[in-house]
Parts: C-alpha cells; sequence; structure tokens
C-alpha cells in the first residue's frame, strides 16, 4: 500500500507519506522521531506464541483460550507430513510496502527457518485475486504439502481451496477469514477479532473527545471482511455509548496511504466542523494526518485521529502528541502458524477459530510500547 502523495502536499505531509521497509520516517514538525521495529499484545489468559523477526514475549501474539469447533487430521485426512521434509507454501494477498505485510511474511519466513521446514514456497498476489489463486494452484503443482494463506479477500479463493482439498492438502489461513467451511476447504483461521478491534478504536475515540463531536471513518477496502467488521464494532458502539458523537462522512480509503489522505481531504473540504477521525489501519490513518496538516490544522488537537494496526510509524506520533490511539493487530503470525500446523500433523485437534488478543496504544503508554511496534 506504498503512496503516491499529491504533489501539492507540503514538506511535512510529504514526509509522512514516505516510508520503507527497515527506514525511518522523519518529521519536520514538533518532533523527528525514527521510525522502526515489532508490537506488544494484551496479556490474557490463554497460549502465548513467540512473535518472529526477532519476537520477544513483548511482541509475541498471545491467543484466547481455546474454544469452539476443532478440526483434527482424521477429520481433514490426508498423510501426515514432518516439517523436517516437508515442502510449504505460503501466499501473501497484498503488496508488501507497508509494515503490516511486511512484518506477516517475514514472521512466516523466520519461522520456516527456525523450524527447519525442507523449503519453503512463497508467493505475492499484489492485491489481485486471481493471481493468489493461481499462485496457490502453482505452489501446489510444486509439490507444497501444506499452505498457509493470507487471504486477500474473504470470499473467491474456491478454486485454489478446492484444489488444495483435492489433494487434502491443509490449508491455515491468517488474518481475514473465509466465508467457506473450516475443516472443509481449510483447517483454522488465525486472526483478531475484528468487531471488537472496532468497538475498542471507538471506546478510545469516545474517551479522547469526551463524546462529543462530528466523526468521519475511512473505510477499508470494499467487499472485505475485515472492513465490514471494524465499521460494525466501531458504528454499534458510538451509537450504544456516544449520543453526543454524529457520523458525518464514511469513505472508502482502501487501506492506502495515499488514498486515506486524498479521501481525508475530500471529507474536510465538505465537512468543516470534523473533529475526529477513526481510520480502519494506520496508513489511513497517517494519510489523514498529512491532509489535516495540509488543511492548516494540528492533528491530534484541532482534529483527533484513531486508528488499528500498531505501526511504529503511527504509535511514534501518538508520542509525539500528534495522534490519539490506536487499536494493534498484531501480524507475526510466524510462530503460532507453524505451532497449529505440527500440533494439527501431530493429530491433536486444533481449533477452527483461533484468535489473538491484540494491545493498544494512547498517550499513556505509547512512549513506553513504541520500540515495541511493527
Amino acid at each position: 500500500m506504498s503512496p503516491r502523495l499529491p504533489s501539492r502536499t507540503s514538506p511535512l505531509a510529504a514526509a509522512l507519506g514516505r516510508r520503507g521497509a527497515t527506514g525511518a520516517l522523519v518529521l519536520v514538525a514538533t518532533a523527528s522521531l525514527a521510525l522502526a521495529g515489532c508490537t506488544k499484545p494484551a496479556e490474557p489468559a490463554g497460549s502465548t506464541a513467540g512473535g518472529g523477526s526477532g519476537a520477544t514475549p513483548d511482541t509475541a501474539q498471545v491467543t484466547q483460550a481455546a474454544s469452539g469447533p476443532t478440526c483434527s487430521l482424521e477429520e481433514y485426512k490426508g498423510d501426515k507430513i514432518d516439517l523436517a521434509n516437508a515442502i510449504v507454501g505460503f501466499s501473501q494477498s497484498e503488496k508488501e510496502d507497508n509494515p503490516f505485510r511486511i512484518a506477516e511474511t517475514q514472521s512466516i519466513k523466520d519461522e520456516a527457518a527456525k523450524q527447519g521446514v525442507k523449503q519453503l514456497l512463497t508467493t505475492n498476489a499484489q492485491s489481485t485475486l486471481s493471481k493468489q489463486i493461481s499462485d496457490i494452484q502453482d505452489m501446489i503443482a510444486k509439490g507444497a504439502q501444506a499452505l498457509i494463506v493470507a487471504p486477500l479477500n474473504s470470499d473467491g479463493l474456491q478454486p485454489a481451496l478446492e484444489a488444495a482439498r483435492a489433494k487434502n492438502i491443509p490449508v491455515i489461513t491468517i488474518d481475514r477469514q473465509l466465508t467457506s467451511g473450516a475443516c472443509d476447504t481449510y483447517v483454522s483461521f488465525l486472526g483478531s477479532n475484528f468487531v471488537e478491534q472496532g468497538k475498542r478504536a471507538a471506546q478510545q475515540l469516545i474517551k479522547g473527545t469526551g463524546g462529543q463531536g462530528k466523526v468521519a471513518i475511512l473505510l477499508g477496502t470494499s467487499g472485505n471482511g475485515v472492513t465490514t467488521d471494524r465499521t460494525k464494532g466501531f458504528v454499534d458502539e458510538i451509537k450504544a455509548s456516544a449520543p453526543g458523537i454524529e457520523i458525518v462522512a464514511q469513505q472508502t480509503g482502501d487501506f492506502a496511504r495515499d488514498k486515506g489522505q486524498q479521501v481525508t481531504e475530500q471529507i474536510l473540504q465538505s465537512n468543516k466542523d470534523v473533529t475526529a477521525i477513526y481510520a480502519e489501519n494506520d496508513e489511513m490513518g497517517l494519510g489523514a494526518q498529512a491532509a489535516i496538516i495540509s488543511a492548516g490544522k494540528t492533528p491530534g488537537t484541532d482534529i483527533q485521529i484513531y486508528s488499528v494496526d500498531g505501526t511504529k510509524n503511527a504509535v511514534s506520533q501518538i508520542v509525539a502528541g500528534q495522534y490519539n490511539g490506536v487499536i494493534e493487530s498484531n501480524p507475526r503470525f510466524g510462530p503460532l502458524a507453524f505451532d497449529t500446523l505440527k500440533k494439527f500433523e501431530s493429530g491433536e485437534p486444533v481449533g477452527q477459530k483461533i484468535i489473538i488478543s491484540d494491545s493498544e496504544y494512547d498517550a499513556t503508554n505509547a512512549k513506553d510500547k513504541v520500540n515495541a511496534a511493527y
């Protein structure tokens, strides 16, 4: 989701739009902050899977206590495999030009190496559904015995899933949940509760605004289950808990920083009294921050910003006082994905839905936790 900022953008806004996989983002405003790193989740009761990419207990994914239906090798069928002698395929859905996808892919690669996987095949669908289908089919043709898939959308992968199912190849899905049946077309979904993320973002915003004001929502990609759930959680909580808050605009920013900036510019032109923005990922939130600056207003003060992800870029801006809150969505799926796959292959039933407990950042903790952001 690499941004291409409009030429009219101010030098500071342009700086907000530039970032690299391991580079630094320099802000020419009230603060100058180096940006890079990893994430810290909440620590409820449940199992912990380390986070890959040099993960520590502070950056590990923490899962909720197991509940609900399970899936076993006996039910799913297929041959038992030993990862040390196996070919595993990983299908990434989107370009690795944003912190979430970079951390997610690296975590899978790191854990595959740690587990001694014989061969890891990796592909990137470049945000194209047809390519993700063909990528998965190609990995199957190359002998993949297990698959880890970050789906582009909740629907549409059926041809690829059917190709895997025809050979009883176990499929572990991460980050985005499929609408098709677990323990049928895939073994297990690993990810966050996206409705809860939206609800928690609303709670942060309500607290920060005192339950008053006009809010604009930057929606993620249309037709995406993450977008649907994060919107529902946020809107429902605002309606239930903050009658003094009015949602005046909802526009799609496609989870991209440049689009988030463009949409926010349009919203601010037609809704000059907006007091807060909820962005369904940090990239759009940072785009909104650039648009607010271009409009001659101070982000974090004149217009508050709340988002979901937990990137170091966004958390650093909370520290700088120019951003207000972030709900984490931890991308380090490698250890949890391979742990789930190992349990499944050993004959142990695994949850069809394994939910991660995510942390959050605000002005009270961002300074202490910024180095654990990714």
